[in-house]
């Protein structure tokens, strides 16, 4: 029943993003309302029921703070490739180091 829910849940909120995102300009930007926020809006909608409110604010803070340390990784692979020529593959393996140390910080000094 959860995994329906999470569908039903999951497919409006695809759709209402991908509303919202063809309105946009430039297009680029369509496709970052697309997945990750109705995803992250269903699984809190699913979380509250399931587990109440008070866990729902946790995983929220914690999405908060993924997003973030991935908006470094992204920036930091972009300005690996673009300033300093390093090719795609190994600005992303070498920027999940990046990643990691600010999800680990971030839990170490916001989330525990």
């Amino acid at each position: 029943m959860q995994y329906l829910l999470r569908f039903l849940i999951g497919g409006f909120a695809v759709s209402l993003f991908a509303i919202f995102g063809d309105i946009l300009k430039p297009k680029s930007f369509a496709g970052l309302f697309g997945a990750a926020p109705s995803v992250a809006i269903a699984t809190l909608v699913l979380t509250i029921v399931a587990d109440g409110k008070a866990y729902a604010a946790l995983e929220a803070r914690s999405m908060v703070w993924g997003a973030a340390a991935f908006g470094l990784y992204a920036y930091g692979c972009m300005r690996a490739m673009a300033q300093h020529g390093i090719r795609a593959a190994s600005a992303t393996i070498a920027g999940l180091g990046v990643w990691l140390g600010c999800v680990l910080g971030a839990w170490f000094i916001f989330l525990r």
